[in-house]
Order: C-alpha cells, then sequence, then structure tokens
C-alpha cells in the first residue's frame, strides 16, 4: 500500500487542557500525508477541535467525565473502553493503521479489538504509566501497569521521544520496535525572545501540572533555601493539579505569600508573554518524556534548569544550552537555580537554546520522522 492511500486512525484517551497542544501538533502532522485521519477522542479540548478548519479529518466524540472515587472511575473507564472499541469496529474498513497517542496506550480492549481486526498498531508513547504509578500507588494504577505491558507486547511499534527513555522506562525487551519521533515544533513567530534577560525582573518560574511525578513539590521546598542566599528573588508556579492544595498550605505556612505567585493555569496564548517574564525555568521532574514547556521556554530566551530524565539530556548540556541538576532534592535544586543564575554567559546560553529549538523543532522535521515511521510498518 503506498503512504499517500494510508488511512490513519488516531485515539487518545479524553483530554485536559495540558493535552490538547500536543494533540493539535500530532493531528497536523499526521494530516500532511494520510488520505483521510480519523481521530476518537474526548474531553476539554473536542469543543476546539471541532473548530479547527482540518481537511479529510473525521472527529469521534467520546463522552467521559472524571471521578475520584475509584469505583465509579473503574466503571467510566471500562464504558470508555468498551465506546473506543465500538468506533474501532465500525471504522474497520476505513482505517489501515492505528495510533494511540498520549496516555491512551493502557486501553486494553481498544487495542485487542484493533489487533483482531489485524490492523497495524502504534503506540505514541509520551510518559510511563509505570513510572508516574510510582508516585501515586493505587489499585487503579497498577492494572494500567499490566495493561500497559500486554499492550506493548501487542503492538507493532512502540514510538518514544528519545532513545534514553528505553533504559529508563524498563522496555529493553521492545528495542527491536521502538522508534524515535515526537511531535514537537513550535511557531517561532509566537514563541520568540521580547524582552532580554538583562531586562527581566529576578523571577524563577515553575510551570506544568501540579502532580508528584513533576517534582513541584521539591521546588516549592527549595524556595526559603534559595531566598537565604537571594533574598531578591520571586518566584511564579503555573499550572494546576491535585496539589496545589498541599502547595498553598506550604506557601502560607512558611510565610512566603510575598515571594511566590500561584499563576493557576496559563492557557497556551499567554504562555509567550510569560516565559519572557521569567529568567528561569525550573523543571524538577521525577519522569518526563520531552517536556514542551522546556522547548517553548528555550525559544523565548528563557534558560531552562531540569533533571536529566526522558528527552532533556537531548536538548539541554549543562552550561551549554540549559543547566542540568544531578537530582530534585530540594538542596540540590536551590544549589543549582543559584549556580545559574549567577552564571556569567546566561544571555549566551539562552541564545544557544534558542538556536537550538530554531534547527530541530520544526514542523518539517517532525512531518519527515513520522511519515518516514509509517513506511516502515
Amino acid at each position: 500500500m503506498k503512504e499517500r492511500e494510508q488511512n490513519i486512525g488516531i485515539v487518545t484517551k479524553p483530554i485536559g487542557k495540558a493535552g490538547l497542544n500536543p494533540l493539535l501538533h500530532f493531528i497536523g502532522i499526521i494530516c500532511s500525508f494520510s488520505s483521510f485521519t480519523y481521530i476518537i477522542t474526548g474531553g476539554e479540548g473536542i469543543s476546539v477541535l471541532r473548530r479547527k478548519n482540518y481537511q479529510n479529518v473525521h472527529l469521534l466524540e467520546i463522552p467521559y467525565k472524571y471521578r475520584s472515587n475509584i469505583c465509579v472511575r473503574t466503571i467510566n473507564h471500562v464504558l470508555m473502553q468498551l465506546r473506543i472499541s465500538l468506533k474501532l469496529v465500525k471504522l474497520k474498513r476505513m482505517v489501515d493503521v492505528w495510533i494511540f497517542f498520549l496516555d491512551s496506550h493502557a486501553l486494553l480492549l481498544p487495542v485487542l479489538i484493533a489487533k483482531l481486526l489485524q490492523k497495524k498498531i502504534i503506540f505514541a508513547v509520551a510518559a510511563s504509566l509505570t513510572k508516574s504509578a510510582e508516585a501515586n500507588k493505587t489499585i487503579f494504577n497498577k492494572a494500567l501497569i499490566y495493561s500497559e505491558a500486554i499492550n506493548f507486547k501487542l503492538s507493532d511499534r512502540i514510538v518514544l521521544y528519545s532513545s534514553n527513555l528505553i533504559k529508563e522506562w524498563n522496555l529493553e525487551k521492545y528495542k527491536d520496535k521502538i522508534l524515535i519521533a515526537h511531535e514537537h515544533f513550535l511557531d517561532f513567530n509566537k514563541f520568540e525572545i521580547k524582552k532580554k534577560l538583562s531586562e527581566r525582573n529576578n523571577l524563577v518560574g515553575y510551570i506544568g501540572r501540579l502532580s508528584e511525578e513533576k517534582g513541584v513539590l521539591n521546588f516549592v521546598r527549595a524556595i526559603p533555601e534559595i531566598l537565604k542566599e537571594r533574598n531578591d528573588m520571586e518566584f511564579l508556579i503555573g499550572g494546576d493539579g491535585q496539589l496545589r492544595g498541599e502547595i498553598e498550605k506550604y506557601i502560607s505556612g512558611k510565610n512566603l505569600n510575598d515571594k511566590v505567585k500561584l499563576a493557576g493555569w496559563i492557557p497556551h496564548e499567554n504562555l509567550p508573554d510569560c516565559l519572557n517574564e521569567l529568567k528561569l525555568v525550573v523543571l524538577p521532574s521525577f519522569t518526563e518524556g520531552l517536556p514542551n514547556v522546556m522547548l517553548e521556554a528555550m525559544a523565548c530566551g528563557t534558560p531552562v534548569l531540569a533533571t536529566p530524565v526522558g528527552g532533556v539530556p537531548d536538548v539541554i548540556k549543562d552550561g551549554e544550552t540549559g543547566f542540568i541538576m544531578e537530582d530534585n532534592s530540594p538542596e540540590c535544586i536551590a544549589r543549582n537555580v543559584i549556580r545559574a543564575l549567577n552564571h556569567p554567559n546566561l544571555e549566551g546560553i539562552a541564545e544557544n537554546a534558542r538556536a537550538l529549538v530554531e534547527r530541530k523543532f520544526t514542523f518539517e522535521k517532525a512531518v519527515e520522522r513520522w511519515r518516514e515511521i509509517l513506511s516502515r510498518l
């Protein structure tokens, strides 16, 4: 079958705000060479997807509401898989390849159905469920881990952001079916340097999900240590998640309200302006794929300090295109924030970072790589 004749399907779990931009990017990539693209998804982004003027794209919505109660959540998860599976059967004559995107690689029933329908299956894996579950151990998450392992065995290809993740996520047994690619590309007319570092206030930021695996609590706990050395600093925490209440309590308990701003969710269209106010972005994650905000910060001329996880070391070279810290303990974060801010060539590092993302993270390069992956099925 010729590449241009392939009809490609994309499956995601219902997505929240954080998943919308990666999905929009991925749809744009796949649509550039798929004859028809079928998207099965749901959640907050469905209305945005409907307003997009995609050519030859068919959108199929999966209703789903998140519930914290474990029994209700389990039932809803099973019903969601049944609904997705029915869509797969309905589209059996229309789709040649199914790509399970974002966190959908634990959807066991739809994968089994796709396999029975003799369809090619690709997992585009942005995060390890096993690693994420280590920070939040529940019966529900344990079931997802088993589903993830079964699905990896059933897959035709597993696509990761970096070869570093093969060992980091314990995927060595699947190395023969693993390929490296990403959906990341930037609009450099939006993500640009609007304000030089020398013109910015001493504002250090974290932008991301407020959850255990992101290490955000360790960043918050590092703030008092940073202020002991640099009392001229202020901090911004952008994002939302289950740890917000705990973070608010810590900030109030340490009398940091005048030093720390909790910005909540930052709309993507406001992110370039926000990043141009920061002098340093800190990403203290326990586990990562390839964080969008890292690339967006670099495009805005904002240095990034991050842990060496996932695809981060492929992009950040310490002292050249950013800063790497040994671990994400509060002490290590504090020490490295001060090291980064005191670096004599911070402007040069910011320029190097901008040049790197301009070279490597374009729409054309992302399309070229995904076209190659689909041609090798």
